[in-house]
């Protein structure tokens, strides 16, 4: 059992967070382009400027579940080389 959650952890969950916190960071970024490039219109500056919100969000959110995904793991005694030992 602890076999499969490293290995579905591995395997599935951490490309799934480093994929999806790429997405975050390209969003964040074209809000940045969208808000320099065009900094005359306010209309362009809110969208950029909602655009790096959502980002930042969608980062915070990626860290939040990568964070919790280790402690569960470390909960369960499951290192990132393998599976561990469990003391009892």
């Amino acid at each position: 059992m602890l076999k499969l959650l490293h290995t579905f952890n591995k395997v599935i969950l951490n490309p799934v967070i480093y994929v999806m916190f790429s997405v975050a960071l390209v969003v964040f970024m074209y809000g940045v382009f969208q808000y320099v490039k065009d900094s005359d219109s306010p209309d362009a500056r809110e969208t950029g400027r909602r655009s790096m919100i959502w980002g930042v969000f969608g980062m915070f959110i990626m860290i939040s579940v990568f964070a919790i995904m280790k402690l569960i793991m470390g909960t369960f005694g499951i290192s990132n080389s393998g599976v561990s030992q469990i003391i009892p």
